[in-house]
Formats: C-alpha cells, structure tokens, sequence
C-alpha cells in the first residue's frame, strides 16, 4: 500500500484514476477516521465501474445464450451496483466532502 500525506494507506490494487481521486479527496477534506475508511470503497466503486464501462464497451450490453436468445451480460449489473456504491458512500459523507481542511498556519479573523 502506497500513503497519502496524511498517511491513510491507498490501496495497491486500484487504477490510476480512482487512486487519484482517494488521495485528492484524503488531502483535500477534513474527514474523521470512520469517514475516512469509507473512501477506499468509493475509490474501488469507481475502478469497478471503470472496468464494467471498458467490458461493455468491447463486448456490447448483450449475449445470445446456447438457445440463441438475448441475455444481459454481468458486466451491466456490475457497473450498476458499483455506480449505486459509489453514490451511497458519496451521499453518506455529504457536506463534508465539500468543506477542506483548516490549515493550521492559516491567519484567522475570527479570534
């Protein structure tokens, strides 16, 4: 596992893009520790559903079964559960998402 600067692990096993996204998201937000273990199953939402999309993308949304009839590949359900995933976690978190860390060398007015 690879650290964020606030030394919460990333996980090895994700790609490029949601690894980024763990760590801007750690830096960036004032999150308690509970809060904080939820991001990496938000990053993994968003690697699985990375990979259902390029699935999807190369094989198309169906199959024919061995009577020839239409099925829905797994993949579908596989980028649909991730997205509800990654919405319910988002969700969850709320505002705090949105309100970044105090900076501790920052001059306040309000004193």
């Amino acid at each position: 596992m690879t650290s964020t600067q606030n030394d919460h692990p990333t996980p090895e096993h994700l790609g490029d893009n949601a690894a980024s996204w763990l760590r801007e998201t750690c830096d960036r937000c004032d999150l308690i520790e509970e809060e904080i273990r939820l991001l990496p199953l938000a990053a993994e939402s968003l690697d699985r559903n990375e990979q259902a999309r390029q699935a999807i993308d190369e094989h198309g949304m169906t199959y024919e079964d061995r009577f020839g009839n239409p099925k829905t590949r797994p993949e579908v359900a596989i980028e649909r559960d991730s997205k509800l995933a990654y919405a319910r976690i988002i969700k969850q978190l709320g505002d705090k998402l949105k309100k970044p860390k105090l900076d501790p060398n920052a001059v306040s007015y309000l004193r």
